[in-house]
């Protein structure tokens, strides 16, 4: 099981917002490009100021950007407003995001940098490997152990020791090089999956 499979429940929460803004106009188009300006401008805020006590932010947005990227899903999907550019737009700023927010850990001296890219760039390779599903004709895979959900919860917490003063960077090599072996083997359950 991964965080991804608690969606449902949390989309239920979200519901009553979501007709809301559908009411009020706003497009799953608006909320995605927000949500990724929202992501790069963190993630360089706190690269830029690299210090450690604003790393709290991290784990309140990550709720916040799993809201909004159910948020954009759902009046899509509920509103009849699904288009390909949506879809489009939908992927390629997920992995932005991502990217952006993780990099901003490489500004800590106590974080092992190659090892972070290496997860940013199999971050993204999973993401490619679950949306060639489709192309074999099967629903888009978000099979885990390390979905994006996953990661945001591993990120969040790492956030958390580093805003509470923990710089133990033999600590957090381990976690990420735990990260890395998860998402390894995601990419292969969802090259399994997809074909």
């Amino acid at each position: 099981m991964t965080i991804y499979d608690l969606k449902p429940k949390f989309q239920n929460l979200l519901r009553p917002v979501v007709v809301f803004l559908a009411a009020m106009g706003v497009t799953p188009n608006q909320v995605t490009i927000l949500t990724c300006l929202l992501s790069v401008f963190l993630g360089a805020l706190v690269y830029h100021l690299a210090s450690p006590v604003w790393f709290f932010l991290f784990p309140v947005f990550f709720f916040l950007r799993m809201a909004l990227n159910a948020i954009d899903g759902m009046l899509a999907k509920e509103h009849n407003m699904q288009s390909k550019l949506g879809a489009i737009l939908n992927e390629s700023t997920d992995v932005l995001s991502d990217g952006v927010l993780y990099y901003s850990f490489t500004a800590l001296p106590f974080f092992n940098a190659p090892l972070l890219h290496f997860i940013i760039l199999l971050s993204a390779l999973s993401e490619i490997i679950g949306l060639a599903a489709l192309l074999n004709g099967k629903p888009r895979c978000y099979a885990g152990p390390s979905g994006k959900s996953d990661r945001a919860f591993i990120f969040g917490v790492m956030a958390i020791m580093v805003g509470s003063g923990m710089q133990n960077e033999g600590l957090y090599s381990t976690i990420l090089t735990i990260v890395m072996f998860l998402l390894v083997a995601t990419l292969v359950n969802r090259t399994r999956k997809s074909i």
